[in-house]
């Protein structure tokens, strides 16, 4: 955050107050119960709760080696628990976007094409993917000519082909500027809010965890702490794993961005966030 971060805190009303948290009804898509996971023998997890529920957003925090990746491979059914149970409702569909995608430049694959592998797929569907991750159109052109963020857009349409009831996006927007990134996750709340579904981010980005998230996880092997941004923010395990100054920073901001003003000064919800500094959905 800028040094104009201690005035704008300074001039902070005492009075205000956050915006009450979305409460999510309903049995959760994914539910883990005192799950430990071990690879080769090394502990890696121990004992972790989750649920994630429809139209949920979760966000898992923690620092480099703490598990999360180890957590999601988990959650897809890749790693195998070494005690506890994951529950998943049946049928349940995940959608999937990796940190980054390998890509031979010197092959000459489209985008439409690169959304029909390893089999062919509608091409309305391919088109309404696309359109929904906010590049209509662009089947046509080659994917090695595309910027980061839309290649991170490509991988995220084709997450959503078989309209998934949880989005998994793993460190979807590593290596992406500022600009890319807010513009990124900003597609992933219209896609939230579009198709009702789940979506479990892991994620080093602080001020998108504090901007996007219902829930907030953090993780160290174990739970630390878990609960709304602003309580986990608050929190001392929290302030341990990131620094006070990050938790500072987050609660400014969150205090920021949870509420918009009308032409006469009133404050509203969490659904006329302001984006401050955030790059247009284009």
């Amino acid at each position: 955050m800028q040094a104009s971060a201690a005035a704008e805190s300074a001039a902070v009303a005492p009075t205000a107050v956050a915006a009450a948290p979305r409460v999510f009804a309903g049995a959760p898509l994914v539910q883990l119960d005192r799950v430990s996971v071990a690879l080769e023998g090394h502990p890696v997890l121990d004992r972790v709760d989750l649920r994630v529920r429809r139209g949920e957003i979760v966000t898992i925090v923690g620092p480099n080696g703490s598990g999360k990746s180890t957590l999601v491979r988990t959650i897809i059914g890749l790693l195998p628990p070494t005690s506890g149970t994951v529950r998943r409702i049946e049928g349940l569909t995940i959608g999937y976007v990796p940190q980054r995608l390998a890509i031979d430049p010197s092959m000459p694959v489209t985008v439409g094409r690169f959304m029909n592998l390893p089999a062919r797929r509608d091409a309305a569907a391919v088109a309404a993917a696309l359109a929904d991750a906010g590049l209509p159109g662009i089947a046509g052109q080659q994917i090695t000519g595309l910027s980061g963020g839309q290649l991170q857009r490509v991988l995220l349409a084709r997450a959503l082909l078989d309209r998934p009831d949880l989005l998994i996006l793993d460190e979807a927007t590593a290596g992406l500027d500022q600009p890319a990134t807010a513009a990124f996750y900003a597609r992933i709340e219209a896609v939230r809010a579009r198709h009702g579904c789940a979506v479990l981010m892991v994620s080093h980005d602080l001020q998108i965890v504090m901007r996007a998230s219902d829930h907030v996880v953090c993780l160290n092997g174990h739970v630390c702490c878990e609960g709304s941004p602003e309580i986990v923010s608050s929190s001392p395990a929290y302030h341990g794993l990131f620094g006070t100054d990050a938790a500072e920073t987050l609660a400014l901001y969150r205090h920021h961005h949870s509420h918009s003003h009308d032409d006469c000064g009133h404050a509203h919800g969490r659904s006329g966030d302001h984006r401050h500094g955030a790059a247009p959905d284009a």
